[in-house]
């Protein structure tokens, strides 16, 4: 990396922030997967941040434009990767995230579940879990797609349980159909389909996925230099901690892939260390006065570890649970200011922790809150991770 450290200032972050996270309504896309590939990908752990996220950033937001991308076309691919997070990728992007993280975490995952199973069910050994895993592939085969209720139907291995952590208080009995079924979707094997309930709803049904073996990926090392390429040009300028954070790569693995990007070191607001692309240490034009409300887990928001240029710290505890998962957010021009909630009666309530930008700011907030209340419309919204204000918001 170069070290001839151009300086690039919070503006000059906040102004990319708004063009190519398609949250100024200049840049707003016109398909789901020009956004997820806008922002690498979007956050799937609930699966209402995925419709709400696009929609944001959608010049008109539509939750079947994303469930034609989910389901349909299948050109959004759900992936557990960065950070053992679900994230929906675009399908060109997708071999890339398998070889650069989602594989390792599918083999974690696979080692953990087979010592789960057969040292807590009676009669399971490495053999019987390979014949309910191919018992199971092959209903689903059969069927085409299927709730983890119609597979227990009829592969009768998934109707097993296994009590966890016995006569503790937190004591509870799992089937052992939910972690084979979450392993052989973290290999790619069998993919989320489109849920039994509305676009809010976390029941899927399961369809034939491709197993990671079976892509046509990179090696590692490339993937992850490809992927770090992927991120700087939409995260950049970063620090190598935030990189770190949001891949979940060890420290050697990170600094090798920016080396491979050729990405050079700049100066960030406050002194610290930054690296950028080589083409990206120009100049960049705030993209005019723009508002956002996106939500829980939104890829931007939930983008950098180290957030003090985008959020205030004092704000923190409003808008975060204890465990680090940011809640619904009102933006400003690349900042949050604020946090958003919807009532039981369909209302979107929304307040401001900071008078940044003054009525001009609050004008656009609530045109936002407008724009997105009239897509929503009859669907209720309970983000799956509650925070303190979206919590007092709501009641």
């Amino acid at each position: 990396m170069s070290h001839s450290r151009p300086r690039i200032d919070t503006e000059g972050r906040r102004a990319r922030l708004g063009r190519r996270h398609l949250l100024a309504p200049a840049y707003r896309a016109a398909r789901a997967e020009e956004v997820a590939d806008a922002v690498v990908g979007l956050h799937a752990t609930d699966a209402a941040t995925v419709h709400l996220a696009a929609c944001a950033r959608l010049a008109v937001p539509d939750p079947g434009e994303v469930e034609r991308a989910l389901y349909d076309d299948r050109s959004l691919v759900r992936l557990l990767c960065m950070r053992r997070t679900l994230f929906a990728v675009g399908g060109a992007l997708a071999p890339v995230v398998a070889s650069s993280t989602a594989g390792a975490i599918a083999a974690k995952e696979r080692r953990d579940m087979t010592r789960w199973v057969t040292g807590g069910a009676p009669g399971w050994d490495e053999r019987r879990l390979a014949e309910a895993e191919a018992k199971t592939l092959a209903a689903l085969a059969a069927r085409g797609e299927a709730t983890a209720a119609d597979l227990a139907a009829e592969v009768p291995e998934l109707r097993d349980t296994i009590v966890v952590s016995p006569g503790k208080p937190y004591e509870a009995t799992v089937a052992v159909s939910s972690r084979i079924l979450r392993v052989l979707a973290a290999e790619g094997k069998i993919r989320r389909g489109r849920p039994r309930g509305g676009w809010t709803s976390s029941s899927f049904r399961w369809v034939p996925g491709t197993a990671f073996a079976d892509l046509p990926a990179p090696p590692p090392a490339e993937a992850r230099a490809g992927l770090a390429r992927r991120w700087l040009a939409s995260y950049g300028p970063s620090t190598v901690e935030d990189l770190k954070w949001w891949t979940g790569w060890t420290l050697t693995d990170t600094r090798r892939a920016l080396a491979a990007t050729e990405a050079v070191e700049v100066e960030l607001d406050g002194g610290a260390t930054g690296v950028a692309l080589p083409d990206d240490l120009g100049a960049v034009a705030a993209p005019g006065p723009w508002a956002a409300l996106l939500p829980g887990l939104d890829p931007t928001a939930m983008g950098w570890k180290v957030r003090d240029w985008y959020l205030d710290p004092d704000h923190v505890p409003h808008l975060f649970d204890r465990s680090g998962n940011i809640g619904p957010t009102v933006w400003w021009n690349g900042r949050i200011i604020g946090g958003w909630a919807q009532r039981a009666d369909g209302e979107i309530v929304w307040r401001l922790l900071s008078d940044e930008g003054g009525r001009e700011a609050a004008g656009l907030v609530e045109a936002e809150a407008a724009r997105l209340a009239e897509w929503v419309g009859a669907v209720r919204i309970t983000p799956r991770f509650r925070t303190p204000l979206e919590r007092e918001l709501s009641a």
